[in-house]
């Protein structure tokens, strides 16, 4: 299939080129993102692979069909940037990567609460310009803490359980209860008590009506002062304003952002000669007990790899009419 790849960086195109190289698709890569302005370069091609920042909203959507495209591969496990309704009223398959490394991103999640406890980030700064002092880079032993795993799937029970070795006490919530995290170590409990005994709350769910902005000011006026959050899955799980105010406060006392609501329109840039012009985005910048990375918790040649050969199947069984098991439909579809 003759396929226009969008917010292509450098690794994209190697990984893409080597999965495709026994197969018949022709791939062409474009740096810019997908959105309703652009979408018209995809005239003339069967599909289009698109990113996470990518707008798959209804305006795009219809440009692509008017323009003949029939299949949207997303190179991602998230499909929150695709308005699925329309995808089902054009004719637009929508198939994803569903599972490319949960191992990448939980250990990522494990690192973030190692790196804000210790201070690593800042100690090595600090050390890097002549100053040894350790003074305010106190952490505390996560041995006896308890840490709260929203979201139990594959990436958090991964993260789950390295912690439960360490011996943290571990909270869950979801609304489907994996045995496996129970078996684990872990304890299903309501959200509102794993807001209100965690130490570490560490977000793995997915972006839904319901999840969105999940911690806001009431969910943080009930957790301990003093919590540390980590968010690697989807940003607008996180009213990043009102955890400014918690921050300020104390009431956070560490935030681990690897994901930002508003990131589109940084994420994946090399911005460091310009002023960056969202104020929430400067403003958690400057707090000390806050670290802020790139959407990158994926990011390893494993999944990668994973990422490419996934997508190029899914281009193998659209074209040949197969199932695949990774097609994405709307709730009224599902149902």
């Amino acid at each position: 299939m003759k396929t226009a790849v969008f917010s292509t960086k450098p690794y994209d195109e190697r990984f893409l080129t080597a999965a495709n190289a026994s197969h018949p698709h022709e791939l062409v890569f474009f740096e810019d993102r997908l959105n309703p302005k652009n979408a018209r370069l995809a005239a003339g091609f069967e599909a289009v692979c698109a990113f996470v920042n990518d707008d798959l909203s209804a305006a795009t959507l219809e440009t692509l069909a008017k323009g003949g495209t029939r299949f949207i591969a997303l190179r991602c496990a998230g499909f929150n940037q695709v308005d699925l309704k329309t995808a089902e009223r054009l004719g637009l398959g929508v198939r994803r990567v569903p599972a490319y490394s949960p191992y990448a991103v939980a250990e990522f999640a494990v690192g973030m609460i190692l790196a804000l406890n210790r201070k690593y980030h800042r100690a090595f700064n600090r050390v890097r310009e002549g100053n040894f002092a350790i003074d305010g880079l106190l952490g505390f032993d996560l041995h006896g803490s308890t840490v709260g795993i929203v979201g139990t799937g594959k990436i958090g029970l991964l993260t789950a359980k390295p912690l439960a070795a360490m011996g943290c006490r571990i909270l869950g919530y979801d609304p489907y209860v994996n045995p496996q995290f129970t078996a684990a170590g872990g304890t299903y409990v309501p959200l509102e008590q794993l807001l209100a005994e965690s130490n570490i709350i560490s977000l793995h769910c997915p972006l839904t009506p319901d999840s969105h902005h999940l911690i806001n000011a009431g969910t943080l006026a009930r957790m301990k002062t003093g919590v540390m959050i980590i968010n690697t899955s989807r940003g607008a799980l996180v009213d990043a304003p009102a955890v400014v105010e918690a921050l300020k406060s104390g009431r956070v006392g560490a935030l681990g952002l690897d994901v930002y609501e508003q990131e589109a329109d940084f994420f994946y840039e090399d911005l460091s000669g310009e002023i960056l012009k969202d104020d929430v985005l400067q403003r958690l910048l400057t707090f000390p007990n806050v670290l802020i990375t790139s959407h990158q918790a994926f990011f390893t040649d494993t999944a990668l790899r994973n990422i490419a050969d996934t997508t190029i199947q899914n281009l193998n069984d659209f074209a040949a009419g197969q199932p695949s098991g990774n097609e994405v439909r709307s709730e009224k579809a599902r149902g």
